[in-house]
């Protein structure tokens, strides 16, 4: 499986299989960084081309080393986010800096 990222396919900003002829990103990463993925709502309705894609949260790498723009936290931290959540939730990214 993966995402497409790639605003000249009809799938962009969409959950899609493999192998796929436009650019993506592979959801299996050796990290096991995407054993939970949660999807942000973010240009998903209306999709908008170049408008980017794929928001995740995700669980974190070693020593929490940057992401490509999702937001990342460790796994015990991420399977007590998934026991809270509804449809409903929404989620507010700040920077703590």
């Amino acid at each position: 499986m993966g995402w497409c990222d790639d605003p000249k396919s009809k799938k962009y900003n969409k959950l899609i299989n493999l192998p796929f002829k436009y650019s993506y990103e592979k959801l299996f990463k050796r990290e096991n960084i995407y054993d939970i993925v949660l999807v942000l709502n973010y240009n998903m309705s209306p999709i908008k081309k170049n408008k980017g894609s794929a928001i995740f949260i995700h669980v974190a790498k070693k020593n929490y080393k940057k992401t490509q723009g999702c937001v990342a936290v460790e796994k015990l931290a991420l399977l007590k986010i998934l026991k809270e959540i509804t449809i409903y939730t929404k989620i507010k990214i700040v920077n703590q800096k």
